[in-house]
């Protein structure tokens, strides 16, 4: 497999990595995103305009440390790639992209949301890692979300 097709492949996977279903065990970052990103490079920097603060993250803990609270909270959030992954490989660095669009269900309210997202990948003794993370978010009108992502029907 070439470094692009891997790295399109941890994409995706990243992706899915968010998916929350009812009734799932609490959201745990590190366990999650464990293979995913550079736990120890002092590199990294993350972001996403999700985040109601804004913050830019520095450590992969740190990045944790701002969604665990609300993916504790979560009932669930379904995702669908939209666009991509797109991605662009070196022999150390790797950069992707994907839009992916997801429906979030809080326990009082259900958000739609389309995410363009680009990650910066090192190659680690250990396989790929995110060392840059940059999302960016555009709250969906429901009707769209409908279309778009039809509500998750259990099996």
């Amino acid at each position: 497999m070439s470094d692009e097709q891997l790295i399109a492949d941890l994409h995706s996977r990243w992706v899915f990595g968010w998916e929350r279903n009812e009734g799932d065990p609490p959201f745990d970052f590190r366990h999650t995103f464990g293979d995913f990103y550079d736990f120890g490079s002092p590199d990294v920097r993350l972001y996403d305009d999700f985040d109601p603060e804004q913050r830019v993250a520095t450590t992969a803990v740190g990045y944790g440390s701002i969604w665990e609270p609300s993916f504790r909270e979560m009932v669930s959030a379904h995702h669908v790639v939209d666009d991509g992954p797109h991605v662009v490989a070196g022999h150390d660095l790797a950069a992707s992209t994907l839009t992916f669009v997801a429906r979030i269900t809080m326990p009082a309210v259900i958000t739609g949301i389309r995410t363009t997202t680009s990650l910066v990948w090192r190659r680690t003794p250990d396989g790929w890692r995110i060392v840059r993370e940059h999302n960016s978010t555009k709250v969906l009108p429901a009707a769209d979300l409908d279309v778009t992502l039809p509500a998750h029907e259990a099996p």
